[in-house]
């Protein structure tokens, strides 16, 4: 019997990460058979037209130009405050719902949701998303004593589920005082999936209708993809109908500098808060300064320099946002051909409405995949189906994936 010496509730614990090791058999590929074989569909970063890791020019140009003692010296714990208000500004644009609202620096987005689960879910109970999700939310739901519970996202005409989401959402509320909900949307991880206003409307009904009761409701909505999902504020939309909540309704929005200024690795974010109560917005500016201290003291203080410095100039921002948009559109053209491709070979693939990510329902994805290796095609397995990334896919080489997947599903039957 191997010897353990970590605690009981951590002993045992081992990372599988279908993502990486679907991107480890890709770079062995590369490796073997040369970049210009291989079709890495794996990895969430936006890969050039040249195969190359994307970074907007201005954002390298002004990061670049941050004093040495700006880039290396502490932030405070909650962040700078100049950068929290513009990352209100950033998540709300001209969409801003009415209420109080406040920010908290996080490493990255990720680092957000962590806040929102170890701050808004009880431990023991359950956390409820959507059955297509990223599978880090059940492991910050573990590391934190909680529970992941899913709903279905879509029915069989592959519409949003409200039936499904209303009765998981309401079975929790019955057998809980508090139920943390989140929703990935717009540019939905991995789907691509975004609601539609009225399909907001449906699941704000059920939240308002379990909040007359006097359950404690947060609704984390996860955006890291936003800016990849279309026009600013067309899908900043739904943030006006999160005005005038119940007193007991939470709303958070997890923000990531990671897609919306190509700075991945610099693991900068923040955890964005609204309420009707300016006494629940004052103790989340508590809390999680608290779980901020308890976790990584503070975070990157270069980054958040950086996106104050694209603030203050209209001038860098404007050329920014064009950088930004025309990247949002190389990705959103990758999408556009493969959904197309699909269309003519009858391979059915789940909603896409912009972001990185496109899903295919499969019943035996790894498979699947495997069977595309064959034609030196990588994507990742996941529970319901694959991922295949937009983000990393050249256009020239997303010509023909689908046809191959589609290949690959007959092959495997």
């Amino acid at each position: 019997m191997t010897m353990s010496m970590a605690a009981k509730h951590s002993a045992g614990r081992k990372l599988k990460d279908a993502i990486f090791d679907a991107n480890s058999a890709c770079l062995a590929a590369i490796k073997e058979h040369g970049a210009a074989a291989v079709t890495n569909a794996t990895i969430g970063t936006i890969l050039d037209e040249s195969g190359k890791l994307a970074v907007l020019p201005t954002v390298e140009k002004v990061f670049k130009s941050l004093d040495m003692r700006d880039m290396v010296s502490y932030a405070p714990i909650s962040g700078l405050q100049n950068y929290l208000d513009f990352v209100i500004d950033s998540v709300f644009a001209d969409c801003k719902p009415e209420g109080y609202s406040a920010a908290i620096s996080t490493a990255g987005g990720t680092g957000a949701i962590h806040h929102a689960i170890a701050n808004y879910a009880e431990r023991g109970d359950s956390v409820l998303t959507s059955d297509w999700f990223w599978g880090t939310y059940n492991v910050i739901c573990v590391e934190t004593g909680k529970r992941l519970e899913t709903f279905k996202l879509f029915d069989e005409n592959l519409k949003f589920n409200l039936a499904d989401f209303t009765d998981k959402f309401n079975s929790l509320a019955k057998n809980q005082d508090s139920v943390l909900a989140i929703i990935n949307s717009p540019a939905h991880n991995p789907t691509g999936y975004a609601l539609n206003l009225e399909e907001w409307d449906g699941v704000l009904d059920v939240i308002k209708t379990q909040a007359a009761t006097g359950k404690k409701i947060t609704l984390l909505v996860d955006v890291a993809y936003i800016d990849f999902a279309g026009e600013k504020n067309s899908t900043r939309a739904f943030f006006k109908k999160f005005s005038g909540l119940p007193e007991n309704v939470l709303v958070l929005i997890a923000y990531s500098m990671s897609k919306s200024y190509t700075l991945y690795g610099q693991r900068t974010g923040a955890l964005v808060a609204l309420s009707s109560n300016k006494d629940v917005i004052e103790e989340f500016k508590d809390v999680n300064k608290w779980s901020g201290r308890a976790t990584w003291s503070n975070i990157n203080r270069g980054a958040q320099e950086l996106l104050i410095r694209l603030k203050e100039d209209p001038g860098i921002e404007k050329q920014y946002e064009k950088e930004r948009a025309e990247l949002y559109q190389t990705v959103q053209r990758r999408g556009e051909l493969f959904v197309n491709e699909a269309a003519e070979c009858n391979l059915r693939i789940v909603p896409y409405k912009g972001g990185f990510f496109i899903a295919i329902p499969a019943e035996n994805p790894a498979a699947v995949c495997n069977e595309l290796h064959k034609d030196l095609i990588f994507a990742v397995p996941l529970k319901l189906g694959i991922r295949v990334a937009a983000c990393s896919v050249s256009y020239e080489k997303m010509h023909g994936v689908a046809a191959k997947i589609k290949k690959a599903f007959d092959a495997v039957k």
